[in-house]
């Protein structure tokens, strides 16, 4: 099996798209906000509640939960697509100015920001990291949990696209 062929079956599985964030103290006077969307996210348990996120090994977001157990998720909504394009960009501009224009609230409990207009957020602390090939599955606890009344849709991926539910 080719990587092409990998890539093509696994891009008929629909996927929700998230923005993970964490605060990096150490960068600058202030630090800094870093971010990446992600579709691989899912729920892990229930008791204790659990979430996981793959991040792609060498990243700056898999450096940074390396020493800073302290994250966020953002759940898209199909509004928002603007922004999951920010922020997978290939070669992209620095993170600070990712975050510039956008509109964020402060984790209480991560300092990550939090997209304004997300379908719901969570704030976690890394319970486990597993390396997994060219990628780390990043475990973490849910510390704090809002999904806001929004009347918008989810952002989902297929083949290769961002997609809304119709």
């Amino acid at each position: 099996m080719s990587e092409d062929e990998f890539r093509a079956a696994l891009s008929r599985f629909t996927a929700g798209v998230v923005l993970v964030t964490a605060h990096d103290p150490e960068e600058g006077p202030r630090g800094e906000d870093v971010g990446m969307t992600a579709t691989a996210f899912m729920s892990v348990s229930l008791d204790p509640p659990l979430v996981m996120v793959s991040v792609r090994n060498g990243s700056r977001m898999d450096e940074l939960l390396e020493r800073q157990p302290h994250w966020a998720v953002s759940v898209l909504s199909e509004a928002q697509r603007h922004i999951a394009g920010r922020f997978a960009m290939k070669g992209r501009i620095s993170d600070r100015l990712l975050f510039a224009d956008m509109a964020v609230v402060r984790g209480e409990h991560t300092d990550a920001p939090l997209a304004v207009g997300a379908l719901a957020t969570l704030e976690c602390r890394t319970e486990q990291r597993v390396t997994a090939g060219d990628h780390t599955l990043v475990v973490g606890r849910v510390l704090e949990a809002s999904a806001p009344a929004e009347e918008s849709g989810p952002l989902t991926y297929y083949r290769g696209r961002y997609r809304t539910l119709d």
